[in-house]
């Protein structure tokens, strides 16, 4: 357990919070049954991510003997302890909202259920059904001394079967591996009902094996080490990372998932053949791969699903006659993401292809598209119209480095400059650069995100695009990629803050400033909207702010280190989480500047930062000043103030680290509900009306 006297919480501690209330929405009631199952789905896959990555990293350390203490002051050995801990109650919570769920779905006449009771022209369609999809799939491995334990890889889901055969009393045990492809639920034709694929083997067990008798059965899972390593002086990048990704089906394993009712000789064959220690062992009453339930939510009706939510073209665009270079020229423009749609960014890259005027095309990518990618495309059309275009990209994005390194080489076939950035540091940020010939000169146009050059992730993330021409603003951005792409780095930045070079040293000074706001009897207030919170100097001097007198309102979606509410401490720090229908993601800071908030004096940034260690010192990553005073009103005035008046999606949080939903008052205020019934930010966008900071920060506390 964490020491009650220590002042940070334990970063894995905090992220399985987080998940914890990802799963409350699967357990909301008020959330439509399609979309619950949609939390529960990704509290699933979440979890999965979480073992593969941190808790494998964690035994790693354990194994290693490290004994450094985490600025919670727990070793390794600690942490890990508790994190199985509690990821054993959170897999347990998660089986018992599946159940939950399956009452539910049933009350409506939707049953996901074994073959026990359905008609017999349904079950001749699932054995021909498990003939033509099913069977052609499954490769049924004996465990005997001719045949040893199949590898099982990484989410690798298998069935174990006993099985006897009808002419003698012998017994085999067979494991049946699920491939990649194979669904795990099947919808019956005609029907509202499904059936899981483990039920619909031993359903057609005698299509696998003609001459053996059905015993027993049960399901396990494994997941292994999936973090990539590699060497600093790798020569070839991109070749390290296929080799690595190779090896990551290998992977050590971290945790075995079994089914509670799984026979005890299975249990222990599986234990035995795949070396695993029990403590590494969980084991599930209903469902095993959690993630998979998705399935079902995608095949119902749209009734049982939110409402369908058609974003937003900003005006601004419509009124420069679709033209994104003269909306950009004419002032700067903030898009906000999901309620306006992502098209205008790629619009921006398609305009700049076709354009004639445009010599000069950079983009930095770390995650994207699968398929059908617009983005990648517009850049592969500028490049054969002859423009100069660089892609500086980052393969080394987790588990998406076998997208973006399929991304560079169709990148590289048609003539795109494709830049990996530095072996030591990702490159995290958000950043778009076309520079256009025009009558007075050349005229950069940059855009900034706070999100990923993604459109399918960018429907449900919220985001923030900036739109700018900048003339100073945008010499930053092309310094920056210099810096990225040939180890440039500028002796100073005009504008932007960047990590490594500077970033962390602006937040800790801008914060400084509103502690010296303060000692003079100015008004002084900080809010911040981030993912993660992690930084050790960062939260110390939050800490010293507070305990100066500075007002810190904190929006943290994930995990947070700062413990609020300390008495002499950080009682004037509050941390919230807002968890909803879209996943929050923009950064923001804002910083009051001798002014009560929201003011137009504070200073406001957009950021592709988090406040955490990896991207003030492992990643390029760019902060950017909001100047323009329209943009600054709708992002302080609409986006900060909807988010900290909302009291239908957050959560605050206690010193312990625990969350609370906050209360809803008279009046019910949900941050998506406004941004998605509101005129679009970017031409017409009206701000919540308040009088008083006070009533804004505590009105429903």
């Amino acid at each position: 357990m964490a020491k009650e006297e220590n002042i940070y919480i334990n970063r894995e501690l905090s992220w399985l919070e987080f998940n914890q209330r990802v799963l409350d929405e699967a357990e909301n009631l008020k959330n439509p049954i399609s979309e619950r199952i949609n939390f529960l789905s990704i509290s699933g896959s979440n979890l999965d991510e979480f073992f593969m990555v941190r808790v494998a990293g964690l035994k790693g350390q354990v194994d290693s003997g490290v004994l450094i203490e985490t600025i919670d002051g727990l070793l390794p050995e600690e942490i890990l302890y508790e994190v199985i801990l509690r990821s054993k109650k959170i897999k347990k919570a998660q089986n018992e909202c599946w159940k939950k769920i399956l009452i539910g779905l049933k009350d409506i006449g939707i049953i996901v259920d074994n073959t026990k009771n359905l008609v017999k022209s349904n079950k001749l369609w699932l054995e021909n059904y498990f003939i033509k999809e099913v069977f052609p799939l499954l490769t049924p491995v004996a465990v005997d001394p001719a045949h040893p334990f199949p590898f099982v890889p990484n989410l690798g889901l298998c069935m174990v079967l006993k099985l006897k055969k009808k002419n003698n009393k012998d017994s085999i045990k067979v494991v049946i591996p699920f491939p990649k492809g194979l669904k795990k639920f099947i919808k019956i034709r005609n029907t509202d009902s499904f059936i899981r694929t483990e039920d619909l083997i031993i359903f057609c067990i005698n299509k696998i094996f003609p001459n053996f008798y059905f015993i027993s059965s049960g399901t396990f899972r494994l997941i292994r080490d999936s973090d990539i390593e590699f060497s600093d002086e790798a020569e070839d990048l991109v070749t390290t990372f296929e080799n690595q990704l190779r090896k990551r089906r290998y992977g050590r394993e971290v945790l075995l998932e079994m089914t509670k009712s799984i026979p005890e000789d299975l249990k222990n064959m599986i234990i035995n053949s795949l070396d695993i220690n029990r403590d590494n062992i969980i084991y599930a009453e209903h469902i095993l791969d959690i993630s998979s339930a998705n399935q079902i939510a995608s095949s119902v009706s749209k009734e049982l699903r939110w409402k369908d939510f058609k974003p937003r073209f900003p005006e601004r665009i419509k009124d420069a006659n679709d033209n994104c270079f003269a909306a950009i020229r004419y002032k700067d423009m903030i898009i906000h993401h999901p309620y306006e749609s992502f098209d205008v960014v790629v619009k921006f890259l398609r305009q700049a292809a076709k354009d004639k005027k445009v010599l000069v095309i950079k983009q930095a990518i770390y995650r994207t598209a699968k398929e059908n990618n617009e983005i990648i495309e517009a850049l592969v059309e500028a490049a054969e119209e002859g423009k100069s275009v660089t892609a500086l990209l980052e393969i080394k994005a987790r588990f998406d480095e076998e997208v973006n390194i399929k991304v560079a080489r169709y990148l590289k076939r048609y003539g795109v400059q494709v830049v990996y950035g530095s072996i030591e540091l990702k490159t995290h940020a958000k950043i778009s650069l076309v520079v256009r010939r025009e009558r007075k000169g050349l005229n950069t146009y940059v855009h900034f995100g706070t999100g990923n050059y993604h459109i399918n992730t960018a429907k449900v993330y919220t985001d923030l695009s900036l739109f700018t021409c900048n003339r100073e603003i945008a010499e930053d951005a092309q310094q920056f990629f210099n810096m990225a792409t040939g180890y440039a780095t500028p002796s100073s930045w005009r504008h932007l803050s960047v990590a490594p070079d500077n970033l962390r040293n602006d937040i800790l000074t801008l914060i400084d400033n509103e502690i010296s706001n303060k000692v003079k009897g100015k008004k002084s207030e900080i809010w911040f909207k981030c993912n993660s919170l992690i930084d050790e100097e960062v939260i110390n001097k939050l800490y010293k702010a507070s305990q100066m007198g500075v007002k810190i309102e904190l929006i943290v979606r994930g995990v947070c280190c700062l413990r609020p509410q300390i008495k002499g401490l950080s009682e004037n720090i509050s941390v919230r989480s807002i968890v909803g229908r879209f996943l929050e993601h923009s950064r923001i800071y804002c910083f009051s500047n001798g002014h009560s908030m929201p003011s137009s004096m504070a200073k406001i940034f957009i950021s592709s930062a988090d406040i955490m260690p990896r991207n003030f010192d492992r990643r390029y990553e760019v902060m950017v000043p909001i100047l323009n005073q329209t943009v600054h009103k709708q992002i302080l005035n609409q986006i900060m103030v909807a988010n900290l008046k909302d009291n239908t999606q957050a959560w605050e949080m206690k010193s312990s680290g625990e969350y609370s939903r906050i209360k809803q008052g008279k009046t019910s205020i949900s941050a998506h509900n406004y941004f998605m019934s509101n005129p679009s930010l970017s031409g017409r966008g009206k701000s919540i009306k308040i009088k008083k900071p006070k009533d804004l920060v505590f009105k429903n506390k």
